[in-house]
């Protein structure tokens, strides 16, 4: 006479705690990482102490080719201004972000910090911390 228990195993297998946890990592991951949108250009950009974080609404970059580049898009010098000017027309805050190479001279620097200054805009310049 074969003994049968009375009480059964169940065979299954509860997902809650597991979903749990992906959450809380999804929303600790979510919450770490950097709003900020790096520029996929390869520049060199100069080091400094005190690196605070601008959120970005236009950026110019100008490479060590001195090529101008605004929003990652390719325009020339003498076009600069109308391009800066089209960009800030919607923003409520006019903040241009420049990724200059610390190999560019800097007087072409200052001339596009005097073109964003001249349409009322602030100017910050990209540095990564030292």
């Amino acid at each position: 006479m074969p003994l049968k228990s009375k009480h059964k195993v169940e065979a299954s297998f509860s997902m809650s705690g597991m979903t749990d946890v992906i959450f809380l990592l999804l929303i600790f991951f979510m919450l770490t990482s950097s709003f900020i949108t790096p520029s996929g250009l390869p520049v060199n950009l100069p080091t400094s102490r005190n690196s605070t974080i601008v959120m970005q609404k236009v950026t110019v970059t100008i490479t060590k080719d001195l090529d101008y580049l605004v929003n990652d898009r390719r325009v020339a010098y003498s076009s600069l201004e109308t391009e800066l000017k089209q960009e800030l027309s919607g923003a409520d805050e006019g903040v241009v972000v420049l990724h200059v190479d610390k190999s560019v001279p800097t007087e072409h620097l200052v001339n596009v910090a005097s073109i964003a200054a001249g349409l009322k805009a602030r100017v910050s310049l990209a540095t990564k911390p030292n």
